[in-house]
């Protein structure tokens, strides 16, 4: 930026203070983050001219000049304004970063790791999005800002959280809540979880006011875009080691130099409609590949099922066939019969109608009999296609219920492993308190044998002890009676 001074030859104290405050003002509203196509532009805010006329014949042209100036520095100093322009900013410069990370990672085909350059970077503008706002709390060290408070109220909101959680907080070399939470957005990524994380979080805005200002990022709409963004980071795979790594002391800074626009850049706008089409292509053939495994499974463990009860089904059906067949040979066997007897009623009544007559009341009965017995047979038939279709039925039925059967089995199963797995653990402690048993046993035997070693010893000192009492005894009267003789 030019040197700011008034045309005159001797600048006077007014012109100097009102140069000084208005560079301040320009340096603090000068650049505005937004976005050009998929580049970064740093628009400077040209809205004011810093130089007097050429001629300042009047004091009202640097009175009005001092108004403007202080209008603009009362503009740039408003804190709704300021936390606008940055969640703008910050907004932005996501955008840019999870667009640029994506469109790298798959023209580089492979797992992605901590040294990678836009992965950093992304994790730097993530890291100045959760702090955006944040409220400092008060401890005895000081005031402390950190945006880990916040990320470990997700496992209360999504539970699958909780093994992030606990795995940040048993890594050994972590020792500020900042690298708790670099380290938690990095297991999240490899997860694929962070745009679930994050959109648990957002949803949870009485929560939030406790760790945030009411317009910082996580408490506006901002916010909920950024977490919408994530979900594009789900093609990416991440590896990251975690052990070794430094994130207490990393330095978080934004390299604009990787989103500026060059003349090189123009050619990226024109793969940007071929690349969006294979990531949703890549997507679409993701989530049908999962259906169609689900399905296969599924598929799979019904056919077992049915194997097995279809070689029941179709002994059945073969003997259900098998009747359906001799009783229809039995039925057109019936009807040649009857046929055959009806036409020899015809010739004998045409041959001797009078002289017949009682044979053929006998034929009629016969034919009635016959008749009566088709009709059986009949019905034997269609009793037999009803059951046929019960036992289709039943064979439905069946298969859905070796499904269940199945499925508990699978259940039983691993109840069957887990009191196995009890059982050992059981006979283990058993058998360790049958061996402190034995030793305990053994203990108290030796003990015994002591006890009674010592009662034995104490009689025989209490036998020694009345033998020289006797023997004392007899000293005595010894020495008594010597003192007693006469010398």
């Amino acid at each position: 930026m030019s040197a700011l001074t008034p045309q005159s030859d001797t600048p006077t104290p007014t012109t100097d203070k009102i140069t000084q405050a208005a560079m301040e003002t320009i340096y603090l509203c000068k650049f505005r983050v937004s976005m050009d196509g998929e580049w970064l532009c740093l628009r400077e805010l040209d809205d004011i001219s810093l130089t007097p006329d050429p001629e300042p014949s009047q004091e009202d042209s640097w009175e009005d000049l001092t108004d403007l100036v202080e209008q603009l520095r009362d503009d740039t100093e408003d804190p709704n304004y300021v936390m606008a322009n940055e969640r703008m900013n910050l907004m932005n410069m996501a955008k840019l970063s999870i667009k640029g990370l994506i469109e790298s990672a798959l023209n580089l085909g492979r797992t992605l790791d901590s040294d990678y350059a836009p992965l950093q970077q992304f994790f730097v503008v993530m890291e100045h999005c959760l702090k955006h706002g944040l409220k400092a709390k008060k401890t005895f060290l000081g005031q402390n800002k950190s945006f880990w408070g916040p990320l470990e109220l997700v496992e209360k909101f999504v539970p699958e959280a909780g093994e992030i959680t606990a795995s940040v907080k048993d890594l050994p070399g972590l020792k500020t809540p900042v690298g708790r939470g670099r380290a938690w957005l990095r297991l999240a990524l490899m997860q694929k979880k962070l745009s679930e994380y994050m959109k648990a979080l957002i949803n949870r805005r009485e929560i939030l006011s406790e760790f945030y200002e009411a317009n910082a990022l996580m408490m506006e709409e901002e916010g909920a875009i950024i977490a919408g963004l994530l979900v594009g980071l789900n093609v990416i795979d991440a590896n990251f080691c975690m052990k070794g790594e430094d994130l207490d002391s990393q330095v978080g800074v934004i390299d604009f130099s990787m989103y500026l626009k060059d003349g090189s850049s123009s050619k990226g706008s024109e793969g940007d409609g071929q690349i969006t089409a294979i990531l949703d292509q890549k997507n679409y053939v993701e989530e049908l590949n999962r259906h169609l495994s689900a399905t296969v499974n599924n598929l799979q463990a019904k056919v077992d099922a049915l194997e097995k009860s279809n070689t029941k089904l179709t002994e059945e059906l073969a003997v259900a066939n098998n009747r359906i067949i001799t009783l229809q040979e039995e039925m057109e066997r019936v009807k040649e019969e009857s046929s055959y007897i009806l036409e020899s009623n015809r010739k004998v009544n045409k041959q001797d109608r009078t002289a017949d007559g009682h044979a053929l009341t006998e034929a009629r009965k016969q034919l009635k009999e016959e008749t009566q017995l088709r009709l059986d047979v009949e019905k034997e038939l269609e009793m037999q296609i009803g059951m046929r279709q019960e036992m289709e039925l039943a064979m439905k039925m069946l298969e859905k219920d070796v499904c269940e059967k199945q499925d508990a089995l699978v259940v039983l199963r691993q109840q069957l492993d887990d009191l196995r797995a009890l059982k050992l653990e059981l006979s283990f402690k058993l058998q360790s308190s049958d061996l402190g048993m034995k030793q305990k046993s053994e203990l108290n035997s030796r003990l015994e044998e002591k006890t009674s070693q010592m009662a034995a010893t104490i009689k025989l000192l209490e036998q020694s002890e009345k033998d020289l009492v006797k023997q004392a005894k007899t000293l005595n009267s010894a020495a008594n009676k010597l003192i007693q003789k006469p010398h």
